[in-house]
C-alpha cells in the first residue's frame, strides 16, 4: 500500500512501540486518519502530557505526577513492609492482585554484571536510607525468577538483613488453570519447596 509521507512516519513511529508489528501500527495509523480532530487532539495531548507531567516518586520512585506517588501519599498503607520491585510495571501488577496493602520501593532495573549494571545502578542505595529511618519490619523481594532477578533478590536479602528487617521472597509455583504434568521441573520443584500447610 502506497502511503502518504506523513502517514508512513505515523506508521514507522507506532511500530516502534513494543509488541506492535508494521501490520498493526498500520492499522492503528489509518484508524488515527480515519478518527475525529477531537479525538486525534485528545490522544495527542494525552502522549504529551505523559511525557511532561509524570515523575517519579521521590520516596519509593514509582510513578507519580508529584512529590509523592498515590500508594506512598495514601495514610491507609501499611508503613510496615515494602515490596521490592524491578519496574513500575511490575508495581502495577502487584496492585493489580488487591492481596498487598503495603508500600514498594521500585529498583529500575536487576543486577546484570555482564551488562555492567551494578548495585550503584539501581535505586538500592536509597531503599536502604530509607529502611534505615522508616522503622520497616519486612521487605518482600518481588523481582522475576530469572538469574538477574534471583541474583538482585540473594543481594538485596544480603545487604537487608543485617539491618535486622525480614525480608521474604514472593512464591513460585504452577499457575492457576495449569497442569502439573506440564509444568516445568524447576518451576514444580519450586513450587513443592514454597509449599504451605492446608
Amino acid at each position: 500500500m502506497m502511503l502518504t509521507p506523513a502517514l508512513a512516519r505515523l506508521v514507522q513511529e507506532l511500530g516502534r512501540l513494543p509488541g506492535i508489528g508494521e501490520k498493526t501500527a498500520t492499522r492503528l495509523a489509518m484508524f488515527i486518519l480515519g478518527a475525529g480532530r477531537e479525538y486525534v487532539e485528545g490522544l495527542a495531548e494525552a502522549i504529551w502530557a505523559v511525557k511532561t507531567e509524570t515523575t517519579l516518586c521521590k520516596e519509593c520512585f514509582g510513578l507519580a505526577e508529584g512529590d509523592l506517588c498515590v500508594i506512598c501519599g495514601d495514610p491507609q498503607r501499611s508503613v510496615e513492609s515494602i515490596c521490592i520491585v524491578e519496574d513500575p510495571a511490575d508495581l502495577m501488577a502487584v496492585e493489580r492482585s488487591h492481596e498487598y496493602k503495603g508500600l514498594y520501593h521500585v529498583l529500575h532495573g536487576v543486577l546484570a554484571p555482564l551488562d555492567g549494571i551494578g548495585p550503584e545502578d539501581l535505586k538500592i542505595a536509597p531503599l536502604l536510607e530509607r529502611l534505615r529511618r522508616d522503622g520497616t519490619k519486612e521487605v518482600i523481594v518481588a523481582t522475576n525468577p530469572n538469574v538477574e532477578g534471583e541474583a538482585t533478590a540473594l543481594y538485596l536479602a544480603k545487604v537487608i538483613k543485617p539491618l535486622g528487617i525480614q525480608v521474604s521472597r514472593i512464591a513460585y509455583g504452577i499457575p492457576m488453570g495449569g497442569d502439573v504434568e506440564y509444568t516445568d521441573a524447576v518451576t514444580l520443584g519450586r513450587a513443592i519447596e514454597g509449599r504451605r500447610e492446608m
